[in-house]
């Protein structure tokens, strides 16, 4: 038996999930953005039904941590009145769309048309998503999705099932996007519940008129000014209430990004508020680090103390995952190194994921970091 359980599925606001520290109550911002006025009212909830802490999560939602059975209700009621929430968890399930934070205005109507349109999906796996990418450039290919809407290098609109390098031209949006749901179930995407888009591909499973491919990718983006606003990140992706509150404050539309990082949109200078990170070369952008002990329950270690103290000592290209248990939730795909918390000590698997064969065991904390203090270390 294991010590740690995949749950298969997302937290919601309606379907929040238990944690080490209370509820975890994902906000998923309608089309991807936020007003001021809904960011401050977040803020607020956060601190009156929570803990105060808000994650950013990697399907660019927010999370609100230390939420009680007793406070859930009115924290609900509360993102109601800022119309967050969705009329029922169905819905609310349905509504796994990640946006583009740059976008024009045809990319906000094409949002527009695909929320309507996932309303009206069939019963998909929980962590079943789509990703609309069809800003100026392609910047999502990292994030997580299994039907993503993409652009060709000429401007048009293509459906690109995850796992297949073409995708099918657009015709209708949300007639094309259903048939694609359609066609993944069809064809037996669904297993007990569960199943993704990549893993039918897999198999050897193809949608028809898959021929046209999308632009070339650029790399995830960093902090700093953009054409769209100021790109501000936060260690871990996690910060306080009052962090959020003072970013409302500057009255700019607010987009969370899948990269754990947030868009001012239309910031033309970068915010000083304590706790963000604006330099694109701090290190601690360089480490990927789940909630871990004790927030987890299923977490067997620290991870976020542990990466502060690796941080100043990796060298300048090296990047790390630190994941509390196999399940690898921050970082699901393969790594350059990935640390897994055992209770007896970290693991130290190379290029692959948390659960992956390691090729040292038992590492403790000390041992880590006199490793990369060692003079001509080579890398973790």
């Amino acid at each position: 038996m294991t010590a740690w359980e995949i749950k298969g599925w997302c937290p919601g606001a309606l379907r929040p999930m238990q944690s080490g520290d209370g509820l975890v109550t994902r906000i998923r911002p309608p089309l991807g953005r936020l007003t001021p006025q809904q960011a401050q009212a977040i803020a607020k909830a956060a601190k009156t039904h929570g803990n105060g802490i808000i994650d950013l999560s990697a399907r660019a939602n927010l999370q609100l941590r230390g939420v009680t059975e007793t406070s859930h209700p009115r924290l609900i009621d509360d993102l109601r009145a800022q119309c967050l929430i969705d009329p029922d968890i169905e819905t609310e399930s349905l509504r796994n769309l990640i946006v583009t934070p740059f976008r024009d205005a045809e990319t906000s109507a094409l949002a527009a048309t695909l929320t309507a349109a996932l309303a009206k999906m069939p019963k998909l796996p929980g962590k079943f998503g789509f990703a609309l990418d069809t800003g100026p450039c392609l910047v999502l290919t990292q994030a997580s999705a299994d039907i993503r809407v993409e652009r060709t290098a000429d401007g048009r609109l293509i459906l690109r099932p995850e796992g297949h390098p073409l995708g099918q031209p657009v015709t209708d949006l949300a007639q094309d996007v259903s048939a694609l749901a359609e066609w993944f179930v069809a064809h037996g995407g669904i297993s007990n519940g569960r199943g993704r888009m990549a893993a039918l591909i897999a198999k050897g499973h193809i949608p028809p008129n898959c021929t046209l491919a999308p632009a070339q990718p650029l790399p995830t983006p960093l902090p700093g000014l953009h054409p769209a606003g100021a790109l501000i990140a936060l260690a871990f992706g996690q910060m306080r209430a009052e962090t959020l509150h003072a970013l409302a404050a500057l009255n700019h539309e607010i987009r969370p990004t899948p990269w754990r990082m947030l868009l001012l949109v239309g910031a033309t200078t970068l915010p000083t508020i304590p706790g963000l990170i604006t330099d694109p070369a701090d290190a601690i952008l360089r480490i990927t680090a789940c909630t871990g002990a004790p927030a987890c329950p299923q977490a067997l270690g620290d991870t976020r103390q542990l990466a502060r103290h690796l941080a100043p000592h990796l060298a300048a290209t090296q990047t790390l995952h630190l994941s509390g248990c196999p399940k690898g939730c921050a970082h699901p795909s393969a790594a350059a190194t990935t640390l897994t918390a055992t209770g007896a000590g970290y693991d130290l698997i190379r290029n692959g994921t948390a659960s992956d064969t390691p090729s040292l065991r038992g590492l403790t904390p000390q041992a880590i970091l006199d490793h990369l203090k060692a003079p001509n270390a080579p890398h973790l």
